[in-house]
């Protein structure tokens, strides 16, 4: 004998929604994509990779006071002493604790990757954006500014911005990092304005009486998420290591503490000479972390915008 189960209707009383609606439901739509845009980063396996260390470097950077044995400007150790159980990675010249300066220092060189990755994401979507939608005399004017930036080495013109520049601080180095890495990003954001700018949806709402901006944030713009996204992580990556090379040259402020003015201090304390390599490696190992984890994440947002990318 078969047996028949009666299921009732969804609006009928007594009758529950499933849990997933109800709470797909209950977000609203920016929170909705934020959600699934992390569930496929996560679904994918060098993604979460970069996502764990990255996460772990934030964590150092905000509970760096808790984490930190020392103070970073603290000089009451020996000069030139190796790692002890005092000082797990040795002192510098003027008997600061390394690890307590490689702690503090993921703050700036977090800041610098992030911010300079936002601002320079910010000019190449708003330019890309604004040339991609007007042919003519305004993309003719963009196209040749990016086609500038882009011949000027990157590296040159930063040292010389830098060494100008008054005051020394964190947010002149975020803003010439930022300066010199928003071409490339705009060119291909540029491009692929040009191509939806023909899109039906987007003539509809230029014949009903949109302005131009609101057109090109609000139609074209949600169409390049993982777009925009992969510039960010590309212009961040590049930023972590603009800051540390210009600080490890010298131009950014000594009193500030970061992976690249330990290098800098390395350099100038000949480190390698009285043997203290750990000095130059792990701050370098630390750089390299953070740019590989953004690349990591990179490859994660490929595979928002080419589903034939995720991992199965």
């Amino acid at each position: 004998m078969t047996t028949v189960t009666t299921v009732p209707p969804p609006d009928a009383p007594g009758a529950t929604a499933p849990a997933t609606g109800r709470a797909a439901g209950a977000l609203p739509g920016p929170l909705r994509f934020v959600a699934r845009a992390v569930a496929t980063l996560w679904s994918n396996g060098k993604a979460r990779a970069g996502l764990i260390i990255l996460g772990v470097i934030v964590v150092v950077a905000v509970f760096a006071p808790l984490l930190s044995p020392h103070s970073p400007a603290a000089t009451n150790f020996t000069p030139y002493s190796g790692p002890t159980s005092v000082n797990w990675l040795g002192t510098t010249g003027l008997g600061q604790d390394v690890f307590s300066q490689l702690i503090y220092g993921s703050r700036v060189s977090l800041l610098v990757g992030l911010g300079a990755g936002a601002f320079a994401t910010l000019i190449a979507v708003t330019l890309g954006l604004i040339a991609g939608y007007r042919p003519g005399m305004i993309d003719e004017i963009i196209g040749f500014v990016t086609n500038l930036a882009l011949v000027i080495p990157a590296l040159p013109l930063m040292i010389i911005l830098a060494a100008y520049l008054q005051g020394r601080s964190v947010w002149t180095i975020v803003l010439v990092v930022a300066f010199t890495s928003w071409a490339t990003g705009c060119r291909v954001i540029r491009s692929q304005t040009a191509t939806l700018r023909t899109r039906e949806f987007v003539t509809s709402a230029a014949f009903s009486g949109e302005r131009l901006l609101r057109v090109a944030f609000r139609e074209i713009l949600p169409n390049m998420t993982s777009l925009v996204a992969a510039s960010f992580f590309s212009a961040a990556t590049a930023a972590v290591l603009a800051e540390a090379s210009l600080e490890f040259l010298g131009l950014g402020n000594p009193a500030t503490v970061s992976w690249g003015t330990i290098l800098f201090a390395a350099q100038q304390q000949n480190a390698l000479l009285t043997g203290q390599w750990l000095m130059v490696l792990v701050p370098g190992l630390a750089i390299v972390l953070l740019m590989v984890s953004l690349t990591l994440i990179n490859f994660g947002v490929d595979a928002l915008s080419n589903p034939r990318l995720r991992e199965k």
